[in-house]
Parts: C-alpha cells; sequence; structure tokens
C-alpha cells in the first residue's frame, strides 16, 4: 500500500516545531529528536547516516512522525532527567499532569548480539496527577519518504514494513490502524502508565512486547548508563551543568561499533530560513572529531578519544584521500569514502527551505587545516591518555612529510566554500600546528622523525603568515594571504600557541573582529559580501567562533568581558542547553542540531574561563 501525505491539522509555518524546541535521545548508534508537543519528528534507523523513517522536520506532510501528547489543550515542559540523555516531556492540563519519558537502551556491546541491532525507542507515558487523555499517532515514511510500507496490526503490535527495514510497534494499549499508520486514544489517571516501543525487526531480530515492568527495568538501566559514564567527568568548575550536558550530547554523537563521532544529527536544516545552506552533517569531519577528542579529554573521557584512535588506525588508511590529499576531510561512520550529494525533491525542506540534501560533496574538497586538528588530539591523546604505538607514530611521520610538501596549496578552507579555493590564512596555521605538535611529540618521546625539514617547514609557514597574512591598512590578521578580509577562524592563532595572546599584532586584530564580526558576543564567520563563497543568501552567527571568542578574550587577559559574553552565549541554548550551528538575528537556533563543534567549544571555553578566573 502506498505512504499518502502525512496532513497534520496545523496552518502554515504552525506545522514545524522551531529547531530549538527539540531534545536529543540515542543508543550510541542512532538518534531521534523529539520536539517539546511530544512528536518524534526525525529519525533515522539504524544508524546516525541512514535514511529516516520521521523526517517531519524537513517535510510535515512527506516526512514522517511518531505523535504522542495529550489529547486535550496542555502547556508542555521539556528537561533531561539528571546526569542523562533520557528525555522527559511534561503535560499540564486542566485535569492533570502527564509525562512522556523517551529514552533509546544502550546495548552493553552494539557489535555483539542480534539485540544490538534491535535500536529499541521506549516511549513511556504516565499520568502523575489527575486525569489525562492521550492521543498516539505513529506513521513512519521509510527511505527519506521515498518508498512505500505496508501495515500489519494484532492487537497491541504493529509491523511497518518496507523492502529494507521494517519497525515493530508494541504497545500496552489497543491500537487501531489508519491506512498504512497506527493510531490509539487512551485515558490514564493518576499512578497509572502506558508503554509504547518501537524495534527494528528481521531475521535475526523477532518483534518483542515491552510491559510495563520491562519498560520500568530499560529505564533504570539506561539512566544508570549515563549516569556511571559522565561520572568519569573531573570538570568540577562553574558551570558544571551546561559543560555535562555539552559532555552528554557529545556521547550521543558517537557511533559504538567503530568509535566515529559525528558532526551533528541531521541533515539540511537550514542555516537561514529559505535559504540553500542546507547540508548533510551525519558523517565524520575529521576536524570536528578531533576537537570533540580534545574536549572529552579535557574532562578525563579517554575512553572516547581511545575509541576515535582505534577508528582512525582500523577504518581509515593514510592514503586514501585520493587527489586531495592524504586523507579526506569527512568519512562515513564505518569509514567508507563515498559520500555521494544529491538532492530530495520530494521533500520541501525545513519551514520550505529546500533543497533537502543527503550525502556531502564537501568530501572532495582539499582543506589542510584538519591535519593540524588531527595531529594535535594525537599529541594530546599521547600527552594525557596513553602514547601512540609505533604504527600510529608512522601515519604521524607520514602525514607531516606530506604537510611539509603541500602546505601551500590553496584549499577550500575551514568553511568549506564553494567559491574557488584560496590560500586561506587558518589553513596556514593549522599546518603550522601539525608540524609544530609532531616535533613536540618526537622530541618527548624521543620517536624517529625527519626533524631538520620538520623545522625548516615549521619556520616558513610562520614566516609566510607573519609577511603575506597580516594586513597593515585593516591592522589585522586576514582571511587569505594578501586581501583584506577579516575571518573568525583567526581566533585560533592564540588559542593554538601560535602567537601571544598579548602580542600588538594580536590585540590589534582581536579588536577588528571585534568591531566587524562580533554582534553582542556572537561572531559571524565572515561577510559573505566582501569574500564570496559561492552560495545565495546570508547566515548567523557561527556559535563556536562565539566561544572561541570567549578563550581569545581570557588569553588576552579580558577576562570581565571574557565571561559576560559567556554567559550571553549560555542564554542562546535552547531549554535543554542544546545549540545548533548558528543563532539568527532574533536569537533563533539555525543549521543542523545539535551540533559537536559547538558543544566542544563550549567545554574549552568554560574549562579555559574557570581557570583563568581562579
Amino acid at each position: 500500500m502506498s505512504a499518502m501525505p502525512y496532513h497534520r491539522d496545523l496552518p502554515g509555518d504552525a506545522r514545524y516545531l522551531p529547531i530549538a524546541e527539540h531534545g536529543l535521545i540515542g543508543d550510541l548508534q542512532t538518534v531521534a529528536l523529539v520536539g517539546t508537543n511530544g512528536t518524534i519528528d526525525w529519525y533515522c534507523c539504524p544508524s546516525f547516516d541512514a535514511p529516516s523513517v520521521f523526517a517531519a522536520i524537513l517535510d510535515a506532510e512527506r516526512g514522517g512522525a511518531f505523535e504522542l501528547a495529550a489529547a486535550v489543550p496542555a502547556r508542555t515542559k521539556q528537561f533531561y532527567f539528571p546526569d542523562t540523555n533520557v528525555l522527559i516531556t511534561r503535560f499540564f492540563t486542566e485535569d492533570g499532569v502527564g509525562e512522556v519519558q523517551d529514552f533509546m537502551p544502550v546495548a552493553g556491546d552494539p557489535t555483539a548480539t542480534a539485540e544490538g541491532d534491535r535500536h529499541r525507542l521506549i516511549r513511556r507515558v504516565l499520568c502523575v496527577r489527575g486525569t489525562i487523555p492521550f492521543r498516539v499517532r505513529v506513521a513512519p515514511r521509510f527511505d527519506y519518504g521515498a518508498t512505500p510500507h505496508t501495515l500489519r496490526v494484532q492487537g497491541d503490535t504493529a509491523l511497518f514494513a518496507s523492502p529494507d527495514l521494517s519497525l515493530s510497534l508494541t504497545s500496552t494499549v489497543t491500537l487501531e490502524s489508519d491506512g498504512v499508520d497506527v493510531r490509539a486514544d487512551f485515558k490514564l489517571v493518576e499512578g497509572e502508565a502506558a508503554v509504547f516501543a518501537l524495534d527494528r525487526v528481521g531475521d535475526a531480530v523477532l518483534p518483542r512486547g515491552c510491559a510495563r515492568a520491562e519498560a520500568e527495568h530499560e529505564f533504570a538501566a539506561t539512566v544508570a548508563y549515563w549516569r556511571r559514564w559522565l561520572h568519569q567527568s573531573q570538570y568540577r568548575g562553574r558551570w558544571r551543568e551546561q559543560v555535562h550536558r555539552s559532555a552528554l550530547t557529545l556521547k550521543l554523537l558517537t557511533y559504538a561499533p567503530t568509535g566515529a563521532i559525528v558532526a551533528a544529527a541531521t541533515t539540511s536544516l537550514p542555516e537561514q530560513i529559505g535559504g540553500e545552506r542546507n547540508w548533510d552533517y551525519r558523517y565524520v569531519w575529521v576536524r570536528d572529531a578531533a576537537f570533540c577528542v580534545y574536549a572529552l579529554l579535557r574532562l578525563g573521557f579517554a575512553g572516547e578519544a581511545e575509541a576515535f584512535m582505534r577508528f582512525l588506525t582500523t577504518h581509515i588508511s593514510v592514503g586514501d584521500g585520493g587527489g586531495s590529499g592524504p586523507l579526506q576531510i569527512m568519512y562515513g561512520i564505518d569509514g567508507r569514502t563515498e559520500l555521494p550529494e544529491r538532492e530530495l525533491p520530494h521533500l520541501e525542506g525545513h519551514l520550505g527551505s529546500a533543497p533537502v540534501r543527503v550525502g556531502n560533496a564537501a568530501a572532495d574538497q582539499l582543506q589542510l587545516d584538519i591535519y593540524g586538528a588531527l595531529i594535535d588530539s594525537v599529541y594530546l591523546y599521547d600527552k594525557w591518555a596513553q602514547p601512540i604505538s609505533s604504527a600510529q607514530w608512522d601515519d604521524v611521520c607520514h602525514l607531516v612529510d606530506w604537510v611539509c610538501e603541500n602546505w601551500d596549496q590553496p584549499d577550500e578552507g575551514v568553511w568549506e566554500t564553494r567559491g574557488g579555493r584560496k590560500n586561506f590564512l587558518y589553513s596556514r596555521l593549522m599546518c603550522w600546528v601539525a608540524i609544530e605538535r609532531a616535533i613536540r611529540l618526537a622530541n618527548r618521546r624521543g620517536l624517529p622523525a625527519n626533524l631538520p625539514q620538520w623545522r625548516q617547514s615549521r619556520d616558513t609557514i610562520y614566516r609566510r603568515i607573519m609577511d603575506r597574512g597580516w594586513s597593515s591598512a585593516r591592522g589585522a590578521f586576514v582571511q587569505y594571504e594578501d586581501g583584506d578580509v577579516l575571518d573568525a577562524s583567526l581566533l585560533m592563532m592564540p588559542l593554538a600557541k601560535f602567537i601571544a595572546p598579548t602580542d600588538p599584532k594580536w590585540l590589534s586584530t582581536l579588536d577588528a573582529l571585534g568591531e566587524d564580526l562580533v554582534s553582542d558576543s556572537l561572531v559571524y564567520r565572515y561577510d559573505p559580501q566582501a569574500s564570496p563563497d559561492g552560495l545565495r543568501g546570508d547566515e548567523g552567527t557561527f556559535s563556536i567562533c562565539s566561544f572561541w571568542y570567549v578563550e581569545a578574550l581570557v588569553r588576552a587577559g579580558r577576562l570581565e568581558e571574557a565571561r559576560l559574553a559567556f554567559e550571553k552565549m549560555l542564554t542562546y541554548a535552547n531549554h535543554l542547553g542544546l545549540y545548533a550551528e548558528e543563532i539568527g538575528r532574533t536569537g533563533e537556533q539555525q543549521g543542523n542540531f545539535p551540533q559537536a563543534f559547538t558543544h566542544f567549544s563550549l567545554i574549552s571555553a568554560a574549562f579555559n574561563l574557570d581557570r583563568a578566573l581562579g
């Protein structure tokens, strides 16, 4: 039977919740976004980058959704069960208070048993005061809404079957078919509960009910898992709640079977409503993942750093980057190199922001900065966690030798511009970091290396940046050599220890960035009008740059300014402490959500600001 569009009874733009009105749950292999209205409107199964099952956030009519809410008017509030990734959505009605507990049990070893392939998503509904009627409607749309499915309902079980994926919904209330969807209306009185469990099923994973007692057990086990994990944190600073929420979010964005870390949980959430800057972030950017390793190591989570190092060793071969160098800038969560980009014209996009894209053509770009981010994380892993192996050192040497030979190529840069290659200063800076950290590592461990060549290349890059990256007219370091455009990525110059944070040239640059790119503590990447990037439209401020700005102020000794900027940034988080990639003009979240880069930079800024404040 063909899957018809699923019409919600909401007019116009009200069909779409704002990006910020969502929480995230997951099982370390995939995730789901749960709206403050109780609707799951983003879920891919069985992995982050698999085709979506629910994608109403990208098309309210055709995307599919799992709605579960009070059947009468209600105010809602959402929070995480303390120190976990278990999400609670509360409904306040005239006659009572109810809540939906959303979570995905985490398999002990997701590669060991068939149960690890179940990917159970549990929604437990409770009436905690009075009496509340509830309504549920489950309307999956397989393969991004492109593939029809069949439905078979037997009492408390529904089986949704498509050619490549089947899902079983079990319930403690009677389900009714509605075309190829299911629905149920039920009433709970104080103390009563209902349970819905959505499982991926197949030859090795059979449908299995989820009674109230089992849901209670799974809830307790999931809470215990997240609290055990968070207990490893060594952070005791002023912003513990925000830092720990960011750490829990980064953990949700890790893919346990390989150790990969994805850049964000979603695809094609727009950087500007109605614009074309819509990208698929469900992959492993070498840069983003390396920076996340730094943040997690800072907090004491060595296991995630070790898992990512294992991902690099096991799933990525130095030399598989094709024409773009020894590494690609991004990989699939299983290490695959082919990530072809295509558009899905049958989906209208969030609030009509087409196109919806899957895959990412930027995988073929040359971005020289990735080598600095990666080797810096290897250096810190060796310093804070455990010594790298001889094979890993051989790979580092291969990468550094290549950087020494190729650092002066023009590239697409950290912002993945599609307007042609330039001699971006940030790329030069991170090539310097790659060589400098490798030299440090070789010296500390007494490892064999071509140190004379490495030192010569490092020093040549330094002189080149100082000579051609400085604009006397602007009184600042600039976006690309011999230019005059500013770029917020240069906030990394003192953070990477390239330049003293109180160097007059740097302080002048910091002031220039503050005048040109900072708006009430929020920082734009660059000015697309002054530096065309090959794309139409504007964008919001970049949250990672805003947190970099805080760190740069800290290191420059401007602590009061830094603390105020940091506290302001915290007000732009959503109600759960989550951030998308960008902040719009009126404070709205824009871009893919939640984004690892932003949460990594929050952790780093909090850590360094704490230390400076004493």
